[in-house]
């Protein structure tokens, strides 16, 4: 296959990535809105996949650890990349399928760390950058998203008990619908950037661009891809995170949502690849465990849990495997 043949490929295969991103993480935007019926199901999914656009317009450090924190990337190959996103978009599907809230970040993470390391070896993984960017992240994103949530709840249960600041539903169904929509760009920021990041390692790897920096093409595409994505929705995983972890009421929802979009910001300008995923079910949680630990389903998070643990290295077999059948029938 041709270098430019299989740079429209990762092109393609990098913005159908982005697409499962998009609607596979949509459930992590709007679960809690909708859960604590703030907004209906169309409403909230058109908002968050306009919203991810917007904030996907926005460069974070994300895309430059996706594009040369991980991998070398003077020794990444189109093959490399091309497998990398197979396996993460193979992983998305599955997971979407079974309604089991997994990383698309930790997907494409695994996938590139696993078609790196089957082509290579692992002396072309920078273990400095996946540890410190991604597997100490992976770990306290969740429990910091955790930990706010949690304190954010006590503070509000304290300030009921005055009578002039007794819960106010209406109140928190608008406060609900801003932080909602502060998680919604925050994911566009942090999400599309991956996106961004293999594509343009891509075009580095097979010579079209002199240096890899994310041209301003793939920035709009991916920005418009994953907004359309997220605007497809992702019905199974939104039961799962709204409704099957903790019961919320709007000004949980609020909480939780203001919770995780500052920890996913925060991780943005960091360069840290985080999931979006781990925030929204890590305050979930801290909500519901500031009503009481027996308010919470354990035996949800511990699905849950499963599932992140094995997302890393699931999805770099599966990568590695795809290399392994392609470089069999194609000049990688």
């Amino acid at each position: 296959m041709l270098s430019f043949e299989l740079i429209v490929l990762i092109v393609i295969l990098g913005l159908l990535f982005d697409y499962t991103n998009g609607f596979h993480d949509a459930a992590n935007v709007v679960s809690t809105v909708i859960a604590t019926r703030v907004l209906a199901p169309f409403t909230a999914i058109v908002l968050a996949g306009v919203l991810n656009t917007l904030g996907a317009t926005k460069i974070s450090g994300v895309a430059h650890t996706i594009t040369s924190g991980l991998v070398e990337s003077t020794s990444a190959t189109q093959g490399m990349v091309l497998c990398a996103l197979a396996g993460a978009i193979c992983w998305n599907l599955v997971t979407w399928y079974l309604g089991i809230p997994s990383s698309s970040s930790y997907a494409l993470v695994g996938g590139l760390i696993g078609a790196a390391w089957i082509q290579v070896g692992p002396s072309i993984i920078i273990w400095k950058g996946v540890v410190g960017k991604v597997i100490i992240p992976m770990v306290l994103s969740p429990l910091a998203g955790f930990a706010l949530a949690f304190c954010v709840m006590k503070l509000l249960y304290y300030l009921f008990r005055f009578p002039g600041l007794k819960k106010n539903e209406r109140v928190f169904r608008y406060l609900q619908i801003a932080s909602a929509s502060l998680v919604a760009l925050a994911h566009g920021l942090n999400d599309a950037q991956k996106s961004m990041g293999i594509i343009t390692l891509g075009l580095y790897a097979g010579g079209y661009l002199a240096a890899p920096h994310i041209p301003l093409w793939v920035i709009f595409a991916c920005a418009l891809t994953i907004g359309i994505g997220t605007a497809t929705g992702g019905v199974r995983i939104i039961r799962t995170v709204g409704h099957k972890i903790t019961k919320l009421e709007p000004f949980q929802g609020f909480a939780a949502e203001t919770s995780a979009s500052c920890v996913i910001l925060t991780a943005s300008f960091l360069g840290m690849p985080v999931s979006s995923t781990q925030m929204i079910v890590g305050s979930v949680t801290g909500v519901g465990y500031a009503k009481g630990a027996e308010a919470v389903r354990y035996n949800v998070m511990q699905k849950m849990a499963f599932a992140w643990a094995l997302t890393l290295p699931g999805s770099a077999i599966v990568a590695a495997g795809f290399y392994w059948a392609a470089s069999r029938f194609l000049p990688f």
